[in-house]
């Protein structure tokens, strides 16, 4: 497992796919964070960053996941699914390659977020909620990536398609009633923006909610990338 999880990660950081998001995330933090918060909510207003940068990093945690899966030639993944012991081995070891990749790319885009926020005096618990809040949101992120690979949607044309679409219908639902079926984006935006303590408190319901998704999706994937030749 852990051989796949390097192979997969060398083969996306050799071709240099991983430049796309990096470029991204490094032009977010240069044209949107670096300034900082200022004035007398610049406290609150830290705690809030933690917030819109996973909103901000989800699509991306997606399209990562999406171009690091879709690194391998198929030829040389059906190599690798007959080489191992478990037949589920190799969708597990993309997972976790995927994910820890979204983690690093997670964490160039929350320093500067989290350099200004001490430095404000932002309550710690904000602090490491929304840290949290980041490591969880990936999840859900990499899984929406990992339903629009080629390993499911051959086609590149409706695989973007598919993974834009998503995403947009995951915003939309959290809005009217079915939010409970999305991942809950506008919950944690707008605790954040009523506040740390509200953030702080809001938190964990929001965390559930993000386990339960990524737990029910996360195994539909599976079960379906399991059964495809």
């Amino acid at each position: 497992m852990i051989a796949l999880v390097r192979f997969q990660v060398a083969g996306y950081a050799g071709s240099l796919r991983v430049l796309q998001p990096l470029i991204i995330v490094a032009l977010f933090v240069a044209l949107f964070l670096l300034q900082g918060p200022s004035g007398p909510h610049a406290a609150d207003l830290a705690a809030r960053t933690f917030a819109d940068t996973a909103a901000f990093m989800f699509p991306v945690w997606a399209w990562a996941a999406r171009a690091l899966l879709d690194t391998q030639p198929d030829e040389q993944r059906a190599l690798t699914a007959t080489a191992v012991r478990h037949r589920s081995t190799p969708i597990w070891a993309g997972l976790l390659a995927a994910y820890g990749t979204n983690l690093s790319l997670g964490a160039v885009a929350l320093l500067v977020p989290l350099l200004q926020a001490v430095r404000l005096e932002c309550p710690g618990s904000a602090i490491l909620a929304g840290c949290a809040l980041n490591a969880l949101v990936a999840v859900p992120g990499t899984l929406l990536g990992a339903w629009t690979s080629r390993a499911l949607i051959p086609d590149p044309g409706v695989s973007l398609l598919v993974l834009l679409g998503g995403a947009t219908a995951l915003l939309l639902l959290g809005i009217g009633r079915l939010a409970w079926l999305s991942v809950p984006m506008i919950d944690w935006l707008r605790a954040a923006h009523h506040g740390p303590a509200a953030f702080t408190s809001r938190f964990p319901a929001i965390a559930l909610h993000l386990l339960l998704w990524s737990a029910v999706v996360g195994a539909a994937y599976v079960a379906t990338a399991h059964r495809r030749p």
